[in-house]
C-alpha cells in the first residue's frame, strides 16, 4: 500500500480512550472497507470500481479523506480509460475537498501526483484545462506557493513538448508574480526567479536565440538573494556552455560545464553523465593538456560505462594518436556521436588533433610531398591543402603551398632571426603599454 493511497491519522489527534468515541468511528471503519474493496477492483473491472468509489463519496455525509481519496482514483481511472470528460469532472470535485476537508500538505502532494499522472497525455486542449483548473482553485486559495509549484511544472511540460508559444504565456505569468509593483524583479524571490530563468534559457538554448540567452545569462549570474537548488544551476550553466561553445569561447565553455557538473552530481541528477562528455569536448578544443579526469570532481567517474569511451578519447587526443582518435568515435557511435551536441563540434575536435599531428608531422622537413601527409592523417589531399592554408594564414608556419607539384616548402629561419622577431615583439608590446600608461595619466 503506498502513501499516496494512504494517509495516517493526524500526528495531533488527542488519543483519549473514551468508548463512546467507538460508534462515531464506525461509519469512517465502513468508508475503509468500502474504499479498499473498491481499491481491489480496479485492475479486473474499472468501472465496477468507479461505480463503488463513487458509493464511498455519496455515503460520506461531510467531505473528509475517505471521499478525497475515493476522487482520486475516479479520476486517474478514467484518465486511463480515455474519458477525459470524466477525469475532469471528478478532478473539479476532488479539488472542492482541499478548502477544508484535507490537510494543506496532503492536498499538495495529492494534487502534485495526478499532475505527475496525466501528463503523458498527448491532448493539449485537455491539458491546458486541468492546468488552468488546477491554477483558478490555487489562485482561489491564495495558495500562491503551489501556484508558482504547478507553473513551473506546466511550463517544464510545455518546454519538454517544445511549444513554446505555450511556454512563453506561462512565462510571462510567472515572471509577473516575481515582480514588486514598480516592474522589477523582487529579490526576495529570487529562487523562484532562478527557475524561471532555467526554464527561458533553456527555451532560448532550444531556438538558438543567442542574443536573449546571452543577456539572461548575465542576468542569472547577478541574483545573489536565492539559494537555488544546485539541479537549477546545473541547468543553467549547462546552457551558457553551450552558449560559449556557439562562440567558440572554449574556455568559458570548459568552465561553465564543470560548474554544471559539479552543480548536477551535487543534486544526484542523472544530466551529470551528460555534461561530463561537454565538459570533455570542451577541454580537448581548448587544446590543454590538463585531463579533465585529474580533478577530484570527476575523477570517481573515469572508468563509468557511459563515460570511459570518453576518457579513451581524450588519451588518444592528447598523445596526438588520429587512427585510434577516428577508432574510438567510429565503435562508440551510440555513446558519443549520437548526441547531435558533441556531433556539432567533433568536426572542430578532428581539425585540432590534425593540426597538431600535421605540424609535428613537418616539423623535421623544409619540402613534405602533401600525398605522404594526406595518407599518415587518413584524410583527402585536399583536406591536407585546406589545413595547410589555415596554418600559414595563422603564422603557424612560414612557407608556401606548390599546388602544381602538390608539395609543401618551408621557409626555415635561423635562430638569430627567430630570437630577433620575438625580441621586436616584446619591445612593441612595451612601447604600447608605456603609451597606454602615459595617455591615462595625462
Amino acid at each position: 500500500m503506498s502513501d499516496d493511497d494512504f494517509m495516517l491519522e493526524d500526528d495531533d489527534e488527542d488519543y483519549n480512550f473514551d468508548y463512546e468515541d467507538d460508534e462515531q468511528e464506525e461509519p469512517d471503519v465502513d468508508l475503509e472497507n468500502k474504499y479498499y474493496n473498491a481499491k481491489a477492483r480496479k485492475e479486473d473491472d474499472p468501472n465496477v470500481a468507479i461505480k463503488e468509489f463513487q458509493s464511498v463519496v455519496d455515503t460520506e455525509q461531510e467531505k473528509g479523506d475517505w471521499g478525497f481519496k475515493a476522487l482520486k482514483q475516479m479520476a486517474k481511472l478514467s484518465f486511463k480509460a480515455g474519458n477525459y470528460e470524466a477525469t475532469l469532472k471528478y478532478y473539479k470535485q476532488l479539488l472542492s475537498y482541499t478548502k477544508s476537508a484535507v490537510t494543506r500538505n496532503y492536498s499538495e502532494k495529492s494534487i502534485n501526483n495526478i499532475l505527475d499522472f496525466i501528463s503523458s497525455s498527448q491532448d493539449m486542449a485537455f491539458m491546458e484545462e486541468f492546468y488552468s483548473t488546477t491554477l483558478n482553485a490555487l489562485e482561489e486559495a491564495k495558495n500562491e506557493r503551489l501556484w508558482v509549484k504547478t507553473n513551473l511544472k506546466l511550463a517544464k511540460l510545455w518546454l519538454d513538448r517544445k511549444e513554446y508559444t505555450r511556454l512563453n504565456k506561462i512565462l510571462r505569468q510567472l515572471h509577473t508574480s516575481c515582480q514588486k509593483d514598480d516592474g522589477t524583479d523582487d529579490q526576495r524571490k529570487g529562487t523562484h526567479l532562478l527557475e524561471i530563468f532555467a526554464l527561458e534559457i533553456q527555451m532560448y538554448t532550444e531556438t538558438k536565440n543567442n542574443k536573449k540567452l546571452k543577456a539572461l545569462y548575465q542576468q542569472c549570474l547577478l541574483v545573489k538573494s536565492a539559494i537555488p537548488h544546485p539541479r537549477i544551476m546545473g541547468v543553467i550553466r549547462e546552457c551558457g556552455g553551450k552558449m560559449h561553445m556557439g562562440e567558440k569561447e572554449w574556455d568559458k565553455a570548459q568552465t561553465d560545464f564543470f560548474e554544471s557538473f559539479r552543480n548536477y552530481d551535487e543534486a544526484g541528477s542523472p544530466q551529470r553523465i551528460q555534461v561530463l562528455k561537454y565538459l570533455v569536448l570542451a577541454n580537448m578544443l581548448t587544446e590543454s593538456q590538463i585531463n579533465p579526469f585529474d580533478s577530484q570532481e570527476t575523477k570517481p567517474y573515469k572508468n563509468d560505462p557511459q563515460i570511459v569511451a570518453m576518457t579513451n578519447l581524450v588519451s588518444a587526443y592528447q598523445r596526438k594518436e588520429i587512427r585510434e582518435f577516428e577508432k574510438i568515435l567510429r565503435d562508440n557511435r551510440a555513446t558519443i556521436m549520437d548526441d547531435l551536441f558533441i556531433r556539432t563540434y567533433i568536426d572542430d575536435v578532428l581539425k585540432n588533433i590534425r593540426t597538431q599531428v600535421l605540424l609535428r608531422l613537418i616539423k623535421p622537413y623544409t619540402r613534405i610531398e602533401i600525398p605522404f601527409v594526406s595518407k599518415q592523417l587518413n584524410i583527402p589531399a585536399q583536406d591536407v591543402e585546406d589545413l595547410l592554408v589555415g596554418l600559414v594564414l595563422d603564422n603557424k608556419i612560414v612557407g608556401r603551398i606548390d599546388q602544381v607539384n602538390q608539395r609543401l616548402e618551408l621557409y626555415r629561419q635561423s635562430s638569430d632571426t627567430q630570437r630577433y622577431n620575438a625580441v621586436g615583439k616584446w619591445s612593441n608590446n612595451v612601447s604600447n603599454l608605456y603609451k597606454t600608461c602615459i595617455n591615462r595619466v595625462t
